[in-house]
């Protein structure tokens, strides 16, 4: 695996996500943010934050399978929440869990967390996008 993932001494260790991580891959990959959208374009998890933040978190997965990675090479994520406050937590946390167990991977990363006020098109309520390091 081209990116491992750490939690330095002097630092807080998170449980949901990890605050480094160490690339030695070959090729770094930029990911356009991803959206609740399926292979076709059609809208997924309609007002359904954990159902978007799934499909957007697969979307990545699907995206570096089709480069011969995987989620397990991400090593930093930016998810956008529109009307971002503490209480969509558990269901970003819902979310993430479900795409993990679709994927197979262990989800946990460097992430940067935003609040946003609203993304390209109405119906979408979260936006990840995502840096890899591929071998």
């Amino acid at each position: 695996m081209a990116v491992e993932l750490i939690n330095p001494d002097g630092l807080p260790k998170p449980e949901m996500y990890r605050q480094m991580s160490v690339a030695t891959g070959s090729r770094l990959v930029f990911l356009a943010g991803q959206v609740a959208r399926d292979a076709e374009g059609n809208p997924v998890g309609a007002g359904d934050l954990a159902a978007q933040v799934e499909q957007a978190y697969v979307n990545i997965g699907t995206a570096l399978a089709g480069i011969g990675g995987s989620f397990d090479d991400v090593a930093k994520l930016t998810v956008y929440v529109v009307d971002w406050s503490p209480d969509k937590l558990p269901l970003l946390g819902e979310g993430v869990a479900r795409a993990a167990a679709r994927l197979g991977v262990d989800p946990v990363k460097p992430i940067t967390l935003l609040g946003v006020a609203a993304l390209g098109e109405p119906d979408l309520l979260v936006e990840v996008e995502a840096t890899a390091v591929v071998d």
